[in-house]
């Protein structure tokens, strides 16, 4: 079995309500169709009624009480949505009339009906930028009680037999917080950690990367990566974590005894936590691109319920995917 074959077993084992806010997309509607055949979720899908039905029909789909259609522009909801909206926004100067217009943008919609409590997650992001995905679920569905950060990261599945000997990790942040502290840096390890703990079941092993090991370079950012280390360390002691790493250093076995030696983490991290945007952006990239990883995200961690983001690229296979991860990230909050 498969690592994203057990997700979505798993995710079936827990079923929840996740609606998709891109109803209008094909590689949307293929997936929203496995995933009720799957029973990994029960699905809503916002758009044009009209053109969301024509084409379920057309991809040999059909509405029912696990796949159902939410049309904004006439959805009985859509009044109950704009209130909500209203009554969340109005400090920020937000009027009864662009409340009503917001409550007719699919990515609020959906994210208002988690709030609410008619879904257990959203997923968008496969049309919309990651700005406007991000910002409606920051907007209305906020952060967790306690998080001082959202943060995101990329499920990595590694190609079958890879040579490592791996089958997934976590790459984190690599589509949020461009200039992470050494305090933020800290907290997204904590939260990519839980994230790892919930997907894959199995416990984190945190490297915090950077291009020095151990002291091998001098400098601010070499100094900011080795700081949140010793935070990780402190704040979490339970969870194994090591820093600073060079990227051999964490994930190849001979380098870490050659950099690291006597390090619990060095060789066998899982959950990688890049210094910045930049690193991280760029690596997750050239994983997925040259080292034939299938990179699940940006998934988003810190918030109060879950929501998250597709590429603009995305297949109908990693829609899927995320569908089932947003499933068990539900599941996290449920219980």
């Amino acid at each position: 079995m498969t690592v994203l074959t057990d997700i979505q077993t798993r995710a079936a084992a827990h079923p929840a309500h996740v609606v998709l806010s891109e109803g209008r997309d094909p590689r949307i509607i293929d997936a929203a169709v496995q995933a009720t055949e799957l029973g990994i979720a029960s699905i809503t899908l916002v758009g044009s009624e009209r053109e969301i039905s024509d084409q379920l029909t057309r991809r040999g789909g059909r509405t029912s009480e696990a796949l159902r259609i939410e049309d904004p522009s006439n959805s009985p909801l859509t009044n109950l949505v704009s209130d909500a909206y209203f009554d969340l926004r109005k400090h920020k100067g937000v009027t009864a009339a662009k409340a009503a217009s917001a409550a007719l943008d699919p990515l609020v919609f959906a994210a208002m009906l988690v709030r609410l409590g008619h879904a257990d997650g959203t997923v968008g992001g496969a049309v919309a930028s990651t700005s406007s995905t991000v910002r409606a679920a920051l907007q209305v569905i906020g952060k967790a009680p306690g998080a001082d950060l959202v943060s995101s990261f990329f499920l990595m599945v590694l190609p079958e037999d890879h040579p490592s000997g791996r089958v997934a990790m976590i790459f984190s942040d690599c589509g949020l917080v461009i200039d992470p502290s050494a305090s933020e840096l800290a907290l997204i390890a904590s939260q990519s950690a839980a994230s790892y703990a919930t997907l894959l079941n199995e416990p984190p092993r945190i490297a915090m990367l950077s291009f020095s090991t151990k002291g091998s370079a001098k400098h601010p950012n070499v100094t900011k990566v080795a700081e949140a280390s010793t935070r990780i360390r402190e704040q979490y002691p339970d969870i194994a974590s090591d820093g600073e790493l060079q990227f051999d250093a964490a994930f190849v076995p001979s380098v870490a005894a050659t950099k690291a030696p006597g390090s619990k983490v060095a060789g066998t991290a899982n959950v990688m936590i890049f210094p910045n945007l930049d690193a991280g952006n760029i690596g997750y990239k050239i994983a997925e691109r040259i080292g034939g990883c299938t990179a699940i995200g940006p998934v988003l961690q810190g918030l109060s319920r879950p929501a998250n983001d597709l590429s603009r690229g995305c297949t109908a296979d990693d829609i899927l995917n995320m569908i089932a991860v947003t499933v068990l990230q539900a599941a996290r909050f449920k219980a």
